[in-house]
């Protein structure tokens, strides 16, 4: 054997322990992405049930919030009226209150002023 051919035999083994060590490289490669696929995989198929309770759960928060708006519409409502009937009514009562009161002021004064003069 000469020079040359023990230098290509050691190349040969080089170049074939380079070829072993990529190929044990490109196989874990493979598994990690093997592993990912099915991670993601199984993720996908837990977030579709997820997603769906979720527009679920949105759409039943719609319906109450529609059901709140027309409640709190209708209390608006009945601020309006109670406001307009304390108005009415504080028109109506409170006018002739203030008369009776006045008049009535009016008579303890001229009572008090009458017994006054007695005196």
């Amino acid at each position: 054997m000469t020079l040359g051919g023990i230098a290509g035999l050691i190349a040969a083994l080089a170049f074939a322990f380079l070829v072993v060590r990529l190929a044990s490289l490109v196989g874990k490669a493979g598994r990690i992405l093997d592993e990912t696929a099915a991670s993601v995989r199984t993720t996908s198929d837990n977030i579709q049930p997820t997603l769906k309770s979720l527009t679920d759960t949105v759409g039943l928060t719609n319906d109450q919030l529609t059901r709140v708006d027309a409640i709190t519409s209708s209390v608006s409502t009945m601020t309006t009226n109670a406001s307009a009937l304390t108005s009415v009514a504080a028109a109506t009562v409170g006018s002739p209150l203030i008369k009776v009161a006045a008049y009535s002021y009016g008579v303890r004064t001229a009572v008090r002023g009458l017994r006054r003069g007695t005196r």
